[in-house]
């Protein structure tokens, strides 16, 4: 997909402040038992055609308003994921905003995921 350029630009911008893991990463912290919430930020429609196994859905429409209840420690680890990288490193910003504080944007997104070939619930 191409994006706008004022849409990268905030994006730039807010990766400038915000941490990413990639998946092998992410897999490492799972393998060694480490807690993580993944998240889902995708739209609903995305969702529903597949997302990551264990994940939690929370579109970033609503998850700056949801976050509280569903993950109420702000020091619980928390990884976001989109399409691509873009929306979830926006969500990472404003989670960390909110005093979060252990906060990733998994980078590639939902297209590396499938390229990792993690496990995946349609």
């Amino acid at each position: 997909m191409k994006h706008g350029a004022g849409f990268l630009a905030i994006v730039d911008d807010a990766k400038g402040r915000i941490r990413e893991v990639d998946v092998a990463g992410y897999r490492a912290w799972v393998e060694e038992g480490s807690e993580c919430v993944l998240i889902d930020t995708r739209e609903e429609s995305e969702w529903a055609a597949g997302h990551a196994v264990g994940a939690v859905h929370l579109s970033k429409g609503i998850l700056e308003r949801d976050i509280e209840k569903t993950v109420p420690e702000t020091g619980r680890r928390i990884v976001l994921y989109c399409g691509g990288g873009f929306r979830s490193a926006l969500a990472a910003d404003n989670l960390q905003k909110m005093g979060y504080t252990e906060v990733y944007s998994l980078a590639g997104g939902w297209r590396a995921w499938n390229e990792a070939e993690m496990p995946v619930e349609r």
